[in-house]
């Protein structure tokens, strides 16, 4: 669920920390050591302010353990600036801070869209390997599908803190669709016999969005699904045919799920946390069902700590030793929230670690084929940020420019 303009929670919500279950782990222990070490020129200047924009929705996972080393670290943090921001306006902000020598954001909490954006754009800080004295062991902390998503997408730029074998699904009202499509052929057939029933959000800004993209050339057997220019030449053609028969794609994913909730929709593209959530928080009816189509391999969706080039060396340290708190197995266990992110964590903290209340939640709103699906579908690294830049780029010129609102 990454990168969204508007995620979901209930008026007042914050994430309930008060059942975690301490996990130690000598590489935390280390990476503590030398993130204390590496703070001690921060110390000495006295706590600092830190401004944290989130343009993924991450602060509905990571706030409360934020605030958490803020009041454990009184010497290093006096306050907090938390701001939120459609994820395309990130790079052009930072980009004319960073070209007038005034950063004023700290830390940026985003998804792959911004992440892919600021890599190209050389905006990030580097933090691997630079400073991997002050962090965790990522190679060892993380599982496996974390990791693979921070080595091969986080390209030691943006550290993982959230995680989800994500999609793409497709969410449905089973009053309103009574035959579940099996195949891609099978969905374009009823999106044409039911027009503008059917819809997905703008890809760059939807966690949904953006899995269906990637996944849909594994889905269709395209010549290169690692390749948007050269290899999607079936998955380009049937997005417009598909958006022959779609009015317009909702700017974000919350838009699209509320239309589906208020039967503007009958079936949208969703994910596993986007399954969740919503009917969590009662925006979308709880008996919505979901489907998979054949073929289907998963995108996996990731949430990244980023530093902008340009911060201030005395925060840099404050920074590294806030990372290193969030990768702990009390802040991860977190991530599990109200399912928003299913499952979230990016290390091995199980589901009994997590606040009571996320432990009903999966209880009561989760689903058994979940566990059956991510065992039986492949895990695929999406692509490089060069090449999901221009995935975007495309989509928002071939196929959004025409319906988008």
């Amino acid at each position: 669920m990454p990168d969204t303009d508007n995620y979901l929670q209930p008026p007042g919500h914050t994430t309930c920390l008060e059942s975690l279950v301490p996990i130690g782990r000598r590489t935390l222990l280390a990476a503590a050591a030398a993130a204390a070490t590496a703070a001690g020129s921060a110390r000495a200047a006295g706590p600092v302010d830190l401004s944290i924009i989130d343009v993924a929705g991450n602060l509905q996972l990571t706030k409360a353990g934020i605030e958490r080393f803020r009041i454990a670290h009184p010497g290093l943090v006096s306050r907090i600036t938390y701001s939120q921001a459609p994820s395309p306006e990130l790079p052009g902000k930072l980009k004319a801070q960073q070209a007038a020598n005034r950063v004023d954001i700290d830390l940026v909490l985003t998804g792959p869209g911004a992440l892919s954006d600021g890599i190209t754009q050389g905006l990030w800080e580097e933090m691997l390997p630079r400073h991997a004295a002050a962090l965790p062991t990522i190679d060892r902390l993380f599982m496996p599908g974390a990791r693979m998503m921070q080595e091969n997408f986080g390209r030691g730029q943006g550290i993982a803190v959230a995680y989800s074998p994500s999609g793409p699904l497709f969410e449905y009202a089973p009053s309103r669709m009574t035959t579940v499509p099996k195949t891609a052929a099978d969905l374009l057939g009823w999106v044409r016999a039911h027009p503008n029933r059917f819809t997905y959000a703008r890809p760059y800004n939807s966690g949904p969005g953006w899995t269906w993209l990637q996944g849909l050339p594994y889905i269709l057997g395209d010549a290169d699904p690692r390749d948007p220019v050269k290899g999607w030449d079936k998955s380009w053609s049937y997005l417009a045919a598909l958006g022959e028969h779609i009015d317009y794609y909702p700017s974000g994913t919350a838009a699209m799920m509320k239309e589906l909730a208020e039967e503007t929709r009958d079936v949208v593209v969703s994910t596993c946390g986007w399954d969740i959530n919503p009917r969590v928080l009662g925006v979308v009816p709880k008996d919505m069902e979901v489907f998979m189509l054949d073929g289907t391999h998963w995108l996996p969706d990731t949430q990244f700590m980023c530093v902008p080039k340009g911060v201030s060396a005395e925060k840099l340290p404050v920074l590294l030793r806030l990372m290193s708190f969030m990768l702990q197995p009390e802040q991860q266990a977190g991530t599990y929230d109200r399912g928003y992110f299913y499952p979230g964590p990016v290390t091995d903290v199980p589901l009994s670690a997590a606040p009571a209340e996320s432990q009903a939640v999966v209880r009561d709103y989760g689903r058994p084929q979940y566990d059956r699906w991510i065992a039986d579908h492949p895990v695929e690294t999406p692509l490089t940020p060069d090449r999901l830049v221009m995935a975007f780029r495309r989509w928002d010129e071939q196929i959004g420019s025409k319906r988008a609102r």
